[in-house]
């Protein structure tokens, strides 16, 4: 990534970041609330170099543990898991396509979900997770969606971030 690119990323995240954490807490209910940070984690592993991109992953999802309040360490490394899948099919694709990028987020939502799940239910004694999880699902596939398809709308997603 050139510097103008990093830059412009680094404020991305961060700015992910401060909304996840301090607004959408307060304006929208939990099951509808969208994650940034795994909209940001997929757009990097489609268009960023995957020796800065694996460790920003895990990155990002130890940033959405910390704040989320769930265990540490659980959606970090469902993000590096996702990062590492997608980066070793993105070469195949098109990666600038906004209907790839969406259909990404979407699978990229249900496999978190899904490792996350299993996760949970393999180091918890917790009756009630499941149900709870479950019902969290599809509002938030379909708000992650909705947030892929607008930030595939905004000028420049289809520029190559990554130089050679």
């Amino acid at each position: 990534m050139n510097r103008r690119a990093t830059l412009l990323f680094s404020c991305l995240v961060l700015t992910s970041i401060i909304i996840q954490v301090s607004l959408l807490p307060v304006f929208v209910r939990p099951p509808f609330k969208p994650d940034l940070l795994l909209v940001s984690m997929v757009f990097l592993a489609l268009h960023g170099p995957f020796k800065m991109g694996a460790p920003l992953a895990w990155l990002l999802g130890m940033f959405n543990d910390v704040y989320s309040g769930l265990y540490l360490g659980l959606n970090a490394a469902t993000f590096l898991i996702s990062f590492l899948v997608i980066k070793s099919v993105s070469e195949r694709l098109y990666a600038d396509s906004a209907i790839l990028f969406v259909l990404t987020v979407a699978g990229v939502t249900l496999a978190g979900f899904t490792l996350n799940l299993l996760l949970t239910t393999m180091f918890t004694a917790s009756p009630g997770i499941a149900y709870s999880m479950f019902s969290d699902i599809f509002p938030r596939l379909l708000v992650n969606s909705f947030i892929a398809s607008i930030v595939s709308l905004l000028p420049g997603f289809d520029s190559q971030v990554a130089s050679s």
